[in-house]
């Protein structure tokens, strides 16, 4: 059902990566938020990292926006789903403002999110090494698509007075509002290593000092209130809402694009009658990589999750079933989670026994034999290492054989980010076959075990939740493993 959605938002863009996207946009939900408005935070692309700080500064959920991933027809109804409820929406986006998925024009760009958004975009220029250029910089980014509404600017490493009333100048000869001011200062306090900055469940305390420092540093630069206006100027996003219970009801492994589309003409989809089969998400530091939609979609499917930290519990939690280890930084953690050796036999012990498992990037290394020499959970005959080679980018991917994730010829879109190559790169039964940019196999599936360095968003693909549940659920009745709650 097509509603009406009314919520106030900004895009946080710029013209390219460095330009200070995050630093405006996690300080503007901050600063926001202090003020007691419900702040709904968004990302565009397939970043993790951002929306750990976006949930610190908010309270609630970072949530992607992922036009490859996902679909642009899920990008308003996920959004609409996230900012339920909510007095202001703030989207960081991607990149520069138009780059988007290599060689697929504008799809998966900021550009194209503030599109199907209806969203005024905010442009985060650095403006360290020019003055009166910055206008013909913020010009071309305003006419290059007239689609995309450039409602004003926030000036970032601001060297003095001087050159602020330089660029202040150029921009009003330009007509282009200038939204706030930051001054070139020492950088907040956000740690950088090989794929980003470090994970907030890694630096909780010294994060939120973080997040209040960026609060401050953009309540003192930028005009607030001219900002908020500037979001309620969007005007309603008719679309559906997605619904975690809507979507699996219109889910249908094998359509041709993997996408299902959260349409609420579809009823409700029944939960099971029984015990609700207990499926443990790893989580803690070293696995710090979730979409807030899977175990919504888990839940709907009617599994029980339950969370557990790799790095300090040594057993899987009482009952589990289905085990789902997404991705993080085992590389960063490798000696701990070689450390704990009940929990590596716990989870090998589940594998052998042909509990369901579902593993991404990280939990493909944690289910290795080895990291960096350190011994993992050996439930792949495969070895892995960290690399000086960055492999990074969105692929399109098929299911080459039956899981207890995916029927053999599901079609769905992913994203691969990681420094590590694990040897061999694909099982004797591969979990997926991509079919762009490249064509290869990789990954994993044995037994119960589906295992690959893909990451996929599960609101594209709903029936992967419903199978896994489904897995987790055969796997407790058969007594194979773990068990099942009643209720929740």
């Amino acid at each position: 059902m097509v509603t009406s959605v009314n919520v106030p938002r900004l895009v946080i863009a710029a013209p390219s990566s460095g330009s200070g996207k995050t630093t405006v946009a996690t300080g503007l939900m901050a600063a926001f938020a202090e003020r007691g408005l419900a702040v709904s935070p968004h990302k565009a692309g397939p970043d993790y990292i951002d929306p750990g700080y976006h949930a610190l500064a908010t309270g609630r959920p970072g949530r992607n926006l992922d036009a490859f991933m996902c679909g642009p027809e899920l990008v308003a109804p996920l959004f609409a789903h996230g900012s339920a409820g909510c007095d202001l929406a703030v989207v960081e986006g991607v990149m520069g403002l138009y780059d988007g998925a290599a060689g697929r024009g504008e799809l998966a760009s900021t550009a194209q999110v503030a599109k199907l958004l209806r969203a005024p975009v905010v442009l985060v220029v650095d403006a360290s090494s020019q003055s009166r250029s910055v206008a013909a910089l913020v010009h071309g980014f305003a006419s290059f698509d007239p689609q995309v509404r450039l409602g004003g600017v926030i000036l970032n490493k601001v060297g003095s007075d001087r050159h602020e009333v330089m660029l202040r100048e150029a921009l009003e000869e330009a007509g282009m509002p200038v939204l706030g001011v930051l001054r070139r200062a020492p950088q907040v306090a956000t740690p950088s290593r090989h794929l980003g900055l470090v994970p907030v469940a890694e630096r909780r305390a010294d994060a939120l000092a973080s997040v209040a420092a960026l609060a401050e540093q953009v309540r003192a630069g930028c005009d607030l209130e001219a900002l908020l206006a500037l979001a309620r100027t969007a005007p309603p996003l008719d679309c559906a809402v997605w619904s975690p219970r809507e979507a699996l009801a219109g889910a249908a492994e094998g359509s041709p694009d993997g996408v299902s589309a959260a349409s609420s003409a579809s009823p409700a989809s029944p939960v099971p009658a029984g015990p609700r089969p207990v499926v443990a998400v790893a989580g803690g530091p070293a696995f710090t990589f979730s979409y807030a939609e899977h175990a919504e979609l888990l839940t709907a499917a009617g599994a029980q999750v339950v969370a557990f930290d790799p790095l300090r519990d040594e057993a899987l939690p009482d009952g589990t079933s289905g085990l789902v280890i997404g991705g993080g930084f085992p590389e960063v953690y490798a000696p701990e989670l070689s450390a704990n050796e009940p929990l590596r036999a716990a989870v090998a012990a589940f594998a052998e026994a042909g509990g369901p498992v579902a593993a991404e990037c990280a939990g493909l290394l944690y289910l290795a034999g080895s990291l960096d020499g350190k011994p993992m959970c050996g439930v792949l005959d495969a070895d892995a290492r960290m690399s000086e080679r960055l492999t990074l980018g969105y692929r399109e991917a098929v299911a080459v054989a039956d899981s207890s994730l995916a029927a053999n010829g599901t079609r769905l879109r992913g994203h691969e980010f990681h420094r590590t190559v694990i040897e061999p790169g694909a099982g004797t039964t591969p979990a997926w076959g991509f079919t762009h940019p490249e064509r290869r196999v990789e990954g994993f599936v044995k037994g119960g075990v589906h295992a690959s360095y893909l990451h996929t968003h599960w609101a594209a693909r709903p029936s992967v939740a419903a199978r896994f549940t489904a897995a987790a659920r055969a796997a407790a009745e058969s007594g194979a493993v773990g068990g099942a709650r009643d209720g929740g």
